[in-house]
């Protein structure tokens, strides 16, 4: 499961770092990232503050103006 957390973060990470294109695969893992975020942030209130970077948040709102547009 670890490698399996790591993959996603790297192909975002390599996503955003324009060493990899941004592709569904990349939207994918920020799809489960965020769900991951989400499922923490219920968990435990310690969590709540915790956020994507701006990077990551303008990555998700392409992704949200793709499936729109």
């Amino acid at each position: 499961m670890i490698e399996s957390d790591s993959n996603h973060y790297q192909i975002v990470e390599k996503s955003l770092a324009g060493n990899r294109a941004v592709d569904e695969q990349t939207f994918d893992s920020l799809t489960i990232l965020s769900e991951r975020l989400e499922h923490l942030k219920n968990v435990d209130k310690i969590f709540y503050g915790v956020t994507f970077s701006p990077q990551v948040m303008e990555l998700k709102a392409r992704n949200r103006a793709v499936a729109v547009g």
